[in-house]
């Protein structure tokens, strides 16, 4: 199991990384710890993208979607025929465990077995690792820091943690559907780059006094019936069957450790590299997508990352 390249993920970016290693004759393998596009299928069963389907096609494989933006569904099924076009060697459902250096390049430790790559690259995302919010009760099953479907919170009572585009997405939807819906709001206002058609919405829902909002409040505590939350007022604890915790995410630092990846300590948490090249301070070790801004998540897209695959490419060709 030798490659000329081993890809870790086996989302849009890793896809497309593998899509350019195969344009330029290199043997590669892409290595996903779980399914096709893994990221992309946690997504709200009901999601649909803020990108036109365009700015998210690789590979020359057009994406038609029937709508202006394409849906969670729509881009799962795209993905996969990008897979069969190109017949995408793609190992699922195989953790990377570690990485150590080998002769001629790394030795990639996973749950099915060890791989060899003379060059490496990270392209794992960061929808995997959400960020906690270490209060009591966090870890408690009826916490979630990921939404699927309203229908669960049917005449429940939701405590939606966030004020950004998914959480505003979830009060709205779980409200629809007969929940009722308390928000918890760390600043003063619904984060103002909401997309402009659910803004205007969720205020509107808010100010009506259909979804009761907390701002510049914060969840203290969280157990089997209640939920405590501080307030500018005070203390206030009110009757709860489910908090979804809609806090953002952030990229997988545990496996980069693993890897033996170096991060900046200038509050971004950014993987060290070169960014003409994208190369790690790990010879023929690269990053590539979401990760490059690191904690900063909203600087970064699959729209304004697919370049990173041909960039890599071109420098391991470069190297030769």
């Amino acid at each position: 199991m030798k490659y000329d390249l081993v890809i870790i993920g086996g989302g849009p970016i890793g896809l497309n990384s593998a899509i350019e290693a195969k344009k330029a004759g290199l043997s590669y393998i892409v290595l996903e710890k779980g399914v096709l596009v893994n990221s992309l299928y946690n997504f709200p069963t009901n999601m649909t993208f803020f990108s036109t389907s365009n700015l998210l096609e690789i590979g020359d494989v057009p994406f038609i979607a029937h709508g202006d933006k394409p849906t969670r569904r729509e881009s799962l099924e795209y993905f996969r025929r990008v897979q069969e076009s190109w017949d995408l060697q793609v190992s699922l459902y195989t953790e990377v465990l570690n990485m150590l250096p080998d002769t001629d390049g790394y030795r990639i430790d996973t749950t099915k077995g060890a791989f060899h790559g003379k060059n490496v690259v990270i392209a794992t995302g960061f929808y995997d690792t959400p960020r906690m919010l270490e209060i009591p009760g966090e870890n408690l099953p009826k916490v979630k820091h990921y939404y699927d479907d309203p229908h669960p919170y049917v005449d429940q009572k939701v405590v939606v943690i966030g004020a950004a585009n998914s959480a505003c997405d979830v009060a709205l939807e779980t409200f629809y559907k007969g929940a009722e819906v308390t928000m918890v709001i760390r600043e003063s206002e619904i984060y103002p780059k909401v997309k402009y058609w659910i803004r205007p919405n969720i205020e509107n829902r808010i100010k009506a006094g259909e979804i009761k909002a907390y701002f510049n409040s914060t969840v203290q505590e969280i157990n089997e019936q209640e939920v405590t939350i501080s307030t500018p007022e005070g203390e206030v604890t009110i009757p709860n069957d489910f908090v979804l915790s809609m806090t953002g995410y952030k990229p997988n630092y545990t496996l980069f450790e693993k890897l033996g990846l170096h991060i900046s300590d200038d509050g971004h948490k950014t993987p060290i590299h070169n960014d003409s090249t994208l190369e790690t301070p790990l010879k023929g070790v690269y990053v590539a997508g979401v990760i490059n801004a690191g904690l900063q998540t909203s600087k970064l897209f699959i729209e304004n990352t697919r370049q990173h695959s041909e960039t890599i490419i071109n420098s391991i060709l470069s190297s030769k």
